[in-house]
């Protein structure tokens, strides 16, 4: 006759193998080559001067740059003392809209992005967790579910304050409208954005990408209002940046920046 003490032992023990059992199950599953990060890092100078191409220059001495470390995350390259940090992204926030599949790590993603303090404390958390996951071996499915369940659940706050975040370098390669499919573009689009929570588009009469006028992205808590630097100014910034750029595209063709018309 078994005891009641038992059947508590028991089920315990069963609970405790399960438990193992799962654990082993994920890690073995963590590790599949099909999952794991294929990120190929920058040269590390040319990473740290895209970061910084995102600030306008008067940010750039003091701000804080990171470089990524494809098998761990974001590491601190410098730290700075003016409340800005920058970083180029390999998985973007924008990776995590929508309802199509994630289903690779591209390695074609670059994301240029500055935030300041308001920012560094809500909106830079995802592009941190995700890429600390990625290296870790979340499967991409895995990991856009995961990020999609913290932005439910409120894991991730609205930033506090209102604010600003720098995209000011002359080369983007992300996704061109994330709500709708995983298409990807390059752009030379330099642009600053502040945050909009819960605003639309329609809010602000807003424009489309590539046009001057200000526009709407990520609807929702976390969203941006988009306002583009003039065709001077962006000019300007493709001549600063021409020999980062011809790096750039050297690395990968995608990187060239498209040729205007006329040219």
């Amino acid at each position: 006759m078994t005891t009641n003490t038992g059947k508590v032992r028991t089920i315990q023990t069963t609970m405790v193998l399960a438990g193992l059992f799962s654990l082993v199950a994920s890690a073995g599953k963590m590790q599949t080559p099909s999952v794991m990060n294929k990120t190929e890092p920058l040269p590390r100078d040319l990473e740290i001067q895209l970061a910084l191409s995102a600030l306008p220059p008067h940010l750039r001495d003091n701000a804080t740059v990171y470089v990524l470390n494809p098998a761990k995350g974001f590491e601190i390259a410098r730290k700075g003392t003016n409340g800005f940090h920058a970083f180029v992204a390999r998985t973007g926030d924008d990776t995590f809209r929508g309802s199509w599949p994630l289903t690779e790590y591209r390695s074609d993603i670059l994301y240029p992005i500055a935030f300041d303090q308001a920012g560094t404390k809500a909106q830079m958390r995802v592009f941190f967790d995700a890429a600390a996951m990625q290296a870790a071996g979340t499967p991409p499915g895995e990991l856009k579910r995961i990020i999609q369940q913290r932005y439910k659940a409120g894991f991730y706050k609205a930033p506090e304050r209102a604010g600003i975040a720098y995209m000011l370098a002359p080369v983007l390669r992300t996704y061109f409208d994330p709500d709708d499919s995983s298409r990807v573009i390059t752009i030379n689009f330099p642009h600053v954005m502040y945050y909009a929570p819960d605003i639309s588009n329609e809010d602000i009469g807003g424009g489309t990408l590539g046009g001057m006028d200000p526009f709407v992205i990520l609807r929702g808590h976390h969203g941006y209002m988009i306002q583009a630097l003039g065709l001077t100014e962006r000019a300007a910034v493709n001549r600063e940046y021409q020999d980062m750029l011809a790096r750039l595209c050297n690395i990968q063709p995608v990187w060239c920046l498209p040729k205007e018309q006329g040219q």
